[in-house]
């Protein structure tokens, strides 16, 4: 399913893909209305309709319907999107199309969460969003329960009652040739100097890599830092931050076999 190429009657290997000035320069024109460069954006991204749903395909959903639902995603993307943030598209339409998704998923869920829980839930959601906006913060949990007249506790458990289950495993990010899981974004807070100390001379193994690679491994080990904080502090990405950390670890276990 992963590598299906036909979905919801759209060959995905003939789809245009447009360079940044052309996409640019769509989505001038669609702010001025025009409607044929409007089907044309949505057109060539629905490449990335495709790469987002992917994500969600261990849910035991239709390829097809997830890809209909991210394509309403897109589209709204399209209705909101700002020329003057100065990003570019792809970095607006992605959350929206995952929300876009999440939400379906949430409404088809099995595990049924009562209607008014879920309105609740909603409604505390966007007076989140008018409050940030107004207050340029988000309101805390007391001034959410005071607007709505009900116990703190309602308002974290009907926020919770309509969250998905992510697993470890989930990708975030592929650049083409590393995946970056939910994993190597959880900040380690177990492993520190003394319980590496008492399982292995971790000194000798260092002196096996490259500075990069210390630095990486005991920023992320020692110091429990997670891969966005280490690519931070570095300058690199935290695609290569993940490639250099197995890499290394890998090398660790070569010297200790």
């Amino acid at each position: 399913m992963i590598n299906k190429v036909e979905i919801c009657g759209v060959n995905t290997a003939k789809l245009p893909i447009l360079t940044n000035k052309e996409k640019e320069e769509l989505l001038i024109k669609i702010k001025q209305g025009d409607i044929e460069a409007r089907n044309q954006f949505i057109k060539s991204n629905l490449r990335l309709v495709l790469s987002v749903i992917q994500r969600f395909y261990n849910r035991g959903e239709n390829a097809d319907d997830l890809f209909q639902i991210g394509c309403i995603g897109l589209i709204k993307a399209i209705d909101n999107f700002d020329l003057n943030q100065g990003v570019q598209f792809s970095t607006y339409a992605v959350p929206m199309i995952i929300g876009e998704v999440r939400r379906y998923l949430r409404d088809n869920n099995s595990i049924r969460v009562s209607r008014s829980i879920r309105d609740l839930a909603y409604k505390v959601i966007q007076y989140k969003e008018k409050f940030n906006k107004e207050k340029g913060r988000e309101p805390n949990i007391e001034e959410i329960a005071k607007e709505f007249k009900v116990e703190k506790e309602e308002i974290a458990f009907c926020l919770d009652a309509i969250q998905d289950p992510v697993s470890l495993q989930e990708p975030i990010y592929n650049d083409g040739s590393e995946s970056i899981y939910v994993m190597d974004q959880v900040k380690d807070t177990k492993n520190s100097d003394e319980n590496w100390a008492e399982n292995m001379t971790i000194a000798d193994a260092l002196k096996r890599l490259n500075e990069k690679e210390k630095t990486i491994i005991r920023k992320r080990y020692f110091d429990g830092r997670t891969q966005m904080e280490v690519a931070d502090e570095i300058g690199i990405s935290q695609a290569q931050v993940s490639r250099l950390e197995k890499t290394a670890l890998k090398n660790i276990k070569k010297y200790y076999k």
